[in-house]
């Protein structure tokens, strides 16, 4: 009898992971409307003040990892996860009640209010991880990055705005660490199954190693606030 409860087990966490690899990218529905919107920029300023308390008037998060830095990251993707955490496709209590419509509006409202937050500097001094170049904990970092992760996002960390792929470069360590083990143990389930076969493999050390290395690529200087006391004039 236990031996049947065990196999039904793996039978259903097998199909819990195959529905993820089918949902994580259908499009249609609400995120399909609010990519083709035209967005109000002042409007989205308005909507963000909901989304400020947790990721700051500057949309740069916490270093700690607690919440991601959000400023400069690509439309297409915000609009994403923001459909997908409203559509509870991707896991996320504590922002859910805040994602909701009646808490920020409609698809016209995800469309303004991730145009506003694509357009703010980010954070000239994000969360790094804790081995910088020359160690040899980075280099192990850069030869995983290079051999798994530069086809989705980049040399450099920058994504890819038409397929849906994030932009990483400028994200917290620590925030990202924690996305990684989640999509590599399954517990993120809007992941990319792509990315969920490409680092099943990956030990802790590796993840680690690969996320530190991805902590320190460079953000092109112009999308970069002047400094990291800089404050967003539209909360003032």
């Amino acid at each position: 009898m236990k031996t049947f409860a065990n196999r039904a087990a793996v039978v259903a966490a097998a199909t819990l992971l195959a529905g993820t690899a089918y949902a994580w990218n259908e499009g249609g529905g609400e995120q399909e409307k609010a990519l083709g919107l035209t967005p109000d920029l002042e409007n989205g300023m308005d909507v963000y003040e909901v989304c400020s308390a947790c990721h700051l008037p500057e949309g740069w998060g916490l270093p700690d990892g607690t919440f991601p830095q959000l400023a400069g990251q690509h439309r297409g993707v915000l609009i994403k996860q923001l459909s997908d955490i409203r559509a509870q496709n991707r896991d996320n209590p504590t922002m859910y009640p805040f994602a909701l419509p009646k808490a920020i509006g409609d698809a016209q409202a995800l469309a303004d209010v991730v145009a506003y937050i694509e357009k703010l500097p980010m954070n000239p001094e994000w969360g790094k991880g804790p081995w910088g170049p020359d160690t040899p904990e980075y280099a192990q970092g850069e030869k995983l990055y290079k051999d798994n992760c530069v086809k989705c996002h980049g040399e450099t960390g920058m994504g890819d705005k038409e397929k849906l792929f994030p932009r990483i470069n400028g994200q917290h360590y620590k925030y990202m660490l924690r996305q990684f083990e989640w999509i590599r143990d399954g517990k993120r389930r809007n992941a990319n199954p792509d990315m969920v076969e490409q680092i099943k493999g990956f030990s802790d050390k590796d993840m680690q190693a690969v996320i530190n290395y991805v902590s320190w690529q460079p953000v092109p200087k112009d999308q970069l606030a002047e400094s990291a006391d800089w404050q967003n004039p539209d909360f003032e």
